[in-house]
């Protein structure tokens, strides 16, 4: 699989009579952090629970870094963390003594990669307080410290923004970008779109069960081959009898939908006309615009 880590390849779960994963199918490369999106019942959490080993898979198979989880459940377990929403927590004990807890439930963790992952997460002066002097985005900060004491190369996280204010939100953007720039692969299923789309470089969007689209940001952001330019002239009163189909927005920029290679063209023609161009921008949809929109506007809630 090269440097694919993690691969879901046609996931199907039914519970009774519903069947709510169907044929689920997405990879994550190393270094890539992927946004699982989707409205609220559309089988987020559990693909989730399907690839951690915590629902059985009906058919279809989950694959971490080579290992089927049906065959060989403890070596493509073995380099994954998780947080699953909020991090389990003994808020009575220091930072470092919950790290050491966790530690001691693996082999070969010693004080050395305890201090290593204090320093990544960046808690390195209040790891000694106790988790209840914590802020949210300290405590998010300590597990994913936990998650990370195996040496994980695949993260998954379960809403990790819920209850983070601007400044923890922040804080863990940069930790999760620091991440896989050191080529971890992070999972991450999440409601807030504008966060995810602020540092995830690939999308995959799940409607009943159904995955409707995997792809990097920018291509899901882009409805089709034509997109939206933004023009920037000298005055637009100068298009009369010049472009069609196009919208002024102001006595300076005008909009056209034209495809990419169009763009000579419509440059071209402005010039022939003594049109002052003064740029010209893509206009790109939101990542919260492109999902109502391959949802048939399915919000989520």
């Amino acid at each position: 699989m090269g440097n694919i880590i993690l691969k879901c390849n046609n996931l199907s779960k039914s519970f009774g009579k519903r069947k709510i994963l169907k044929n689920v199918t997405f990879s994550i490369n190393k270094g890539d952090i992927l946004g699982f999106i989707g409205p609220n019942g559309s089988g987020k959490t559990t693909t989730i629970k399907c690839i951690l080993g915590l629902n059985k898979i009906d058919s279809g198979n989950v694959y971490i870094n080579d290992y089927n989880i049906e065959n060989n459940f403890e070596k493509a377990i073995e380099k994954v963390g998780c947080i699953v929403e909020n991090p389990d927590l003994y808020m009575y004990l220091t930072g470092r003594q919950n790290l050491k807890l966790i530690a001691s439930m693996y082999n070969n963790i010693d004080k050395s990669r305890i201090n290593e992952v204090i320093n990544i997460v960046g808690l390195s002066s209040r790891i000694n307080d106790k988790v209840s002097k914590y802020s949210l985005g300290m405590r998010q900060r300590l597990g994913i410290a936990q998650a990370l004491l195996h040496n994980p190369n695949l993260l998954i996280f379960d809403e990790p923004t819920n209850g983070l204010d601007p400044e923890g939100i922040k804080d863990l953007r940069t930790l999760l970008k620091e991440l896989a720039d050191n080529g971890m692969a992070i999972l991450i299923s999440s409601h807030n779109l504008s966060e995810l789309e602020s540092f995830c470089n690939k999308i995959c969007i799940i409607k009943n069960g159904t995955v409707i689209e995997t792809n990097d940001v920018t291509s899901i952001k882009r409805e089709k081959k034509s997109s939206i330019y933004e023009f920037e002239i000298d005055d637009t009163s100068k298009l009369k009898d010049t472009l069609e189909n196009f919208d002024i927005i102001n006595d300076k920029i005008f909009e056209i939908t034209i495809e990419k290679e169009d763009i000579p063209f419509i440059i071209k023609e402005l010039v022939k006309r003594e049109i002052n161009i003064y740029g010209v921008n893509e206009k790109t949809l939101t990542l919260e615009e492109a999902f109502l929109n391959k949802t048939g506007g399915n919000k989520i809630d």
